[in-house]
């Protein structure tokens, strides 16, 4: 017996994918005998572009049941089943995913109709489900919808079965998939962790700390780390011996301290955090006019930059906002190059500084409020961020320009000069990283409480 499925996600990082859709087909090899469609409430943000691909929206989805509302279905109807999905691999992780967020360990055997296609119908020019039914002729309705897709993949392994006339290729295809379970160590280290923010060390049978990370929920990113199967959560499985961890609170918190350990340990396995972890910087000049031009180019540690940025791309959307929303000259920012006008001018949205029409005067003060806006330089004030407990809140302090330390303080506590602040401040390195990493976070984080002392 068959259960022939198809499975619509969210989309979004691996592993963190909800279901939005699923449909099964039970089939005994010649007919379907039973079937489940379902849209499901992921609990979660749906990607745009997986919006545009499905035309599924959160508003289909608000009344949706959600996975464990429709789990026990899905077992009964896949029970003494093998499932069969075009990229089975992907279906059955996602599928896993979620039982195990129940905590529930889901195991089938399973066949890919994509390995089979290959096998059995070899040359096509594509293996995609629509371009693949296509070629064979077969009809497909509702593409990108689970129950269009799992119907079309029916039909495409009733082809397959029928190709198959030896009925070796199939039964060699089937897949036992390997259960990701813990070992019995594993599953007491993830017992005794907590779902707090804040800063983990992972130790080796010596004490040695062997990675440093940090995580909004400690417990649920050192369970990613023990069933991960990428090459560095293998050797951290082989050498983790225990867990210790740093509760802060804040996420900024947890970034700064993680920064910092790493570069005072430098950890067997963090080795890219070692390095910087910024790549492009934003630069400001004045041209032969006197106006204020910026630049996104890459960080070289000799010019003093306003912010910083993880890569070119992420600079450049930062300046496409920027033009917007402080009403700059995209030639003057570097994203528009000519030797006249700007496009934005020519749309009448630019006031002209491009071509010395906007005086300088008036087009530099839009630029200073922006550089002002994203650099901290000369100022004295303190990030107030969330605590570790509900009544106390955590302090960065910037003074002169310059990253002091952190703290934390009561609700009922008032900071309102440097004495009392360099009182709970634990001074920490102010570097190159320490910059980006309190730019990157304020820029994300608008509504912030921020203190000028």
């Amino acid at each position: 017996m068959y259960a022939i499925l198809d499975i619509e996600t969210t989309g979004g990082k691996y592993n963190e994918e909800g279901i939005t859709e699923i449909a099964i087909y039970k089939y005994n090899g010649h007919e379907v005998v039973d079937q489940f469609i379902s849209l499901i409430n992921p609990e979660r943000e749906i990607q745009p572009f997986v919006v545009n691909l499905t035309g599924i929206n959160s508003n289909m989805l608000r009344n949706a049941p959600k996975f464990y509302e429709v789990a026990k279905r899905i077992v009964e109807i896949t029970e003494d089943c093998i499932l069969v999905a075009h990229n089975a691999q992907f279906d059955y992780r996602i599928l896993c995913t979620e039982f195990r967020r129940l905590g529930f360990e889901y195991e089938r055997k399973s066949l890919c109709t994509v390995e089979l296609s290959k096998n059995l119908i070899p040359d096509q020019p594509s293996y995609s489900l629509g371009k693949l039914v296509r070629s064979l002729g077969i009809p497909v309705t509702d593409r990108h919808r689970a129950s269009g897709d799992a119907l079309a993949t029916v039909k495409l392994f009733k082809l397959l079965l029928d190709k198959d006339s030896g009925k070796s290729i199939i039964q060699n295809s089937v897949r036992l998939n390997p259960k990701h379970q813990l070992e019995p160590k594993h599953i007491d280290i993830i017992a005794n962790l907590p779902t707090v923010t804040g800063v983990y060390y992972i130790h080796n049978d010596k004490g040695d700390i062997i990675y440093i990370g940090k995580s909004k929920n400690i417990k649920k990113r050192i369970n990613q780390h023990l069933i991960g199967t990428n090459t560095k959560s293998k050797k951290i499985q082989a050498k983790i011996s225990t867990v210790t961890y740093e509760a802060t609170g804040s996420e900024l918190v947890a970034l700064l301290k993680e920064s910092e350990e790493i570069k005072r340990v430098k950890p067997l396995y963090n080795k890219a955090l070692r390095r910087s972890i910024f790549t492009h910087a934003l630069y400001h000049f004045k041209d032969e006019h006197d106006y204020i031009n910026l630049k996104i180019d890459i960080a070289n540690g000799k010019e003093k930059p306003i912010t910083t940025f993880s890569n070119r791309q992420s600079g450049k959307s930062f300046i496409t906002k920027a033009v917007e929303d402080y009403n700059l000259c995209q030639k003057l920012t570097g994203l528009y190059k000519t030797k006249t006008s700007c496009f934005n001018y020519e749309i009448k949205s630019c006031d002209g500084a491009c071509i010395q029409k906007e005086p300088s005067e008036l087009y530099n003060k839009k630029v200073n409020l922006l550089i002002e806006k994203n650099s901290y330089a000369n100022k004295n004030m303190v990030i107030v961020d969330k605590g570790r407990v509900v009544d106390e809140r955590s302090a960065i302090l910037i003074e002169n320009g310059v990253f002091r330390g952190i703290g934390f303080f009561n609700l009922n506590y008032q900071i309102n000069n440097l004495d009392v602040l360099e009182s709970i401040i634990t001074p920490m390195q102010n570097n190159r990283d320490t910059q980006h990493i309190i730019q990157s976070y304020l820029r994300r984080n608008k509504r912030l409480k921020i203190l000028h002392i």
